[in-house]
């Protein structure tokens, strides 16, 4: 199989495998016992803290470990609304359904949320967001990358609006940490979520930054664990592993990115010189380096991805997580797409793992994929479709 569904989730790397393996079998005990097995697990704990609150400038103390992106995401949410009753939140039409749901769960409480729309490219005009804020308004959240299509926002821009108003900021950053350089001191960002298995670590485990000095009400209660923001025995393993992955990402940033970032721009640039009736998806530039968005047009997405599946590659139509909900893409929706460039549409996202013979192979079965598609498809005299050959 060659594997382009990197954006879902990531293959495990082997260092951050046996770094966990110590954990797992010998190293036991519960962090919060005090004897020798507790406090070498503590220990372990404290120094994967370290290693991820590394990767974008921030302190261990500013670190809460989660199970992923989506309890971030709704600690985030719901631990600073419920801060201020009946507040406001501002977040974007795109985001993923990780913050969606619980703006709508907000939004059955009583709270106000305001969704701002996006252009052509998946992106939101930080004009429109400004003339959004009222006296209510105490949360910002828009993501930094977007999961499907893969353009980024103007973080910066939008976290200085933020500051000026002194408007708490949030960014779903899942998709973009460990691919690309975030500084969150220097973007000015108060909150952001990580999850690791989106950067060759093991899935269940994530992280929420939380600016120092931030208050925040604890959606997990219990034994006090994580400062008393989120209870619960620790998962010493994974978080060891998070740790790791981490370190490896920030060890070899600007390598992985260029890497990945060039098997892209082959990828795209052969799909799109040699698969007619073809366009990528989201901002040409400001996107993140290795996601891939297309429309073929005549083509439906899911059947593609079975065919390619049966030709031996992993591709997607979008976010793993909508899979269950068998709705239509809301960010290609929010973009103005068309419903038959929606079903029209494959992600594919590239790891460092994946090298230029994969990504070669990938595009002539691609080609032979949506050929054989497009010959059956009630669109065939729509466009005049001819053979790719």
């Amino acid at each position: 199989m060659i594997y382009l569904d990197n954006a879902a989730s990531t293959q495990i790397h082997e260092t951050v495998l046996n770094s966990m393996l110590p954990y797992l079998k010998d190293q036991y005990g519960n962090p919060s016992s005090i004897h020798r097995y507790g406090r070498l697990a503590h220990k372990a704990i404290e120094k994967a803290r370290k290693q991820i609150a590394s990767l974008i400038n921030a302190e261990p103390s500013e670190i809460l470990i989660t199970s992923g992106g989506t309890e971030s995401n709704n600690t985030a949410l719901r631990g600073i609304s419920m801060k201020t009753p009946l507040s406001q939140i501002i977040t974007s039409s795109i985001e993923h359904d990780a913050i969606l749901e619980p703006c709508k769960k907000l939004i059955q409480d009583n709270f106000d949320v305001v969704f701002l729309p996006v252009n052509q490219f998946g992106i939101i005009d930080p004009l429109d967001l400004q003339n959004c804020i009222s006296e209510k308004t105490n949360l910002v959240s828009i993501m930094f990358g977007n999961n499907e299509i893969g353009s980024i926002q103007p973080i910066a821009e939008i976290a200085k609006i933020c500051n000026e108003h002194k408007i708490l900021f949030h960014t779903d950053a899942v998709q973009a940490v460990g691919k690309i350089p975030i500084n969150v001191k220097e973007l000015g960002i108060d909150l952001l979520s990580i999850s690791s298995h989106k950067l060759y670590g093991p899935k269940g485990i994530g992280a929420l930054y939380i600016k120092k000095g931030i208050d925040i009400d604890p959606v997990i209660l219990g034994g006090g664990q994580e400062h008393g923001l989120r209870s619960g025995t620790e998962n010493v393993a994974n978080i060891v592993g998070f740790g790791k992955a981490c370190e490896l990402a920030q060890n070899n940033l600007n390598e992985n990115m260029y890497y990945v970032k060039k098997l892209r721009d082959i990828l795209i640039e052969n799909i799109l010189n040699e698969i007619p009736k073809t366009t990528l998806n989201g901002h040409p530039k400001s996107r993140l380096p290795n996601n891939a968005h297309f429309t073929f047009l005549g083509v439906n997405g899911e059947d593609l991805i079975i065919k390619l599946d049966e030709y031996g590659i992993a591709a997607s139509t979008g976010s793993a997580c909508s899979v269950n909900t068998q709705k239509a893409s809301h960010v290609l929706q929010a973009m103005g797409f068309s419903h038959e460039q929606i079903t029209g549409s494959l992600r594919l996202t590239i790891g460092m793992f994946n090298d230029v013979k994969e990504i070669e192979q990938t595009v002539e079965i691609l080609k032979k994929a949506v050929q054989e598609l497009r010959l059956v498809s009630p669109f065939k005299e729509k466009y005049s479709f001819v053979s790719n050959n």
